[in-house]
């Protein structure tokens, strides 16, 4: 088992270089020297979410798809008692003593995720908007073999929010993604998605925060197929978003979709299983 990891350890993907969060790494294999995740783990970034974690954390499933479920809270530098409730609700939690962003905090699970033996990666928010209850249904296709990034999607289901901007945004940036990928998706910016693990460890990220388009678009470019399902988004249970106000999140997420479009539609690196990805 543990030659298994190590192999595994060795590739893909680059190794961890910001020094944070290879000491939220260490330290968490050393809390766990022995740990071999379940075939289904889900990563949870969270940032002073002690109001909403817990709740979140509750209605988990224990199996999903028939797999065993294990949950790693990435503690993104809180100054509440984040990590101690995700702890005393189960959860086994990495944390940086420095905040990242939600993106560099994906990271640190996505790299444990894949070291420690799961097989598939679900992410979920830490602030309830997403429900553990539509986990399966956005897995299936992945354990069926019938995809290998699946996004949950509100706009096939439904939304709770009433901030019109917002909710026209998520249709703008699905437009967006579309006429430069291509790849016809609907909400690109969602929280909740399950995703074969080594898609977390191989696929090229560099923004901070507003990362769910980059994933997107590299996996695209990776090759990687791409479905999604629906489920509801529900109002935020407790706490205040770190987004930003409409306009400062609209134009960072639109930059961060362009840039990693520019990035990867030029990468030379276009090649998954032995064949080229022919992507515009």
């Amino acid at each position: 088992m543990e030659q298994a990891f190590r192999a595994r350890a060795q590739a893909p993907g680059p190794a961890i270089t910001d020094p944070v969060a290879a000491e939220a790494i260490r330290r968490f294999r050393a809390e766990h020297p022995d740990l071999a995740l379940a075939p289904v783990t889900i990563v949870i970034p969270a940032l002073d979410e002690e109001d909403a974690i817990g709740a979140v954390l509750e209605r988990i499933p224990a199996r999903a798809c028939g797999l065993e479920v294990d949950t790693i809270v990435v503690d993104d530098g809180s100054r509440d008692r984040t990590g101690a409730i995700a702890r005393g609700h189960g959860a086994r939690v990495a944390r940086r003593e420095r905040n990242g962003g939600q993106g560099a905090a994906f990271q640190i699970g996505y790299r444990l995720a894949w070291d420690l033996g799961a097989r598939y990666v679900v992410t979920l928010d830490a602030d309830g908007q997403w429900d553990p209850a539509d986990v399966p249904a956005v897995l299936a296709p992945v354990v069926a073999g019938e995809a290998d990034f699946v996004l949950g999607s509100r706009v096939l289901g439904g939304a709770e929010s009433r901030d019109r901007v917002r909710r026209a945004g998520v249709r703008v940036f699905s437009t967006l993604v579309r006429l430069l990928t291509g790849v016809a998706v609907t909400d690109t910016s969602s929280g909740l998605r399950a995703m074969a693990a080594e898609i977390g460890v191989s696929v090229r990220q560099e923004q901070l925060q507003y990362q769910s388009s980059e994933l997107l678009i590299g996996a695209i470019y990776g090759g990687w197929r791409i479905a999604e399902r629906p489920v509801v988004m529900h109002a935020r249970t407790a706490g205040a978003s770190k987004k930003g106000n409409n306009a400062l999140y609209g134009y960072r997420y639109a930059r961060a979709i362009l840039r990693t479009w520019w990035r990867e539609r030029r990468s030379p690196d276009r090649v998954r299983n032995g064949h080229a990805v022919d992507i515009p």
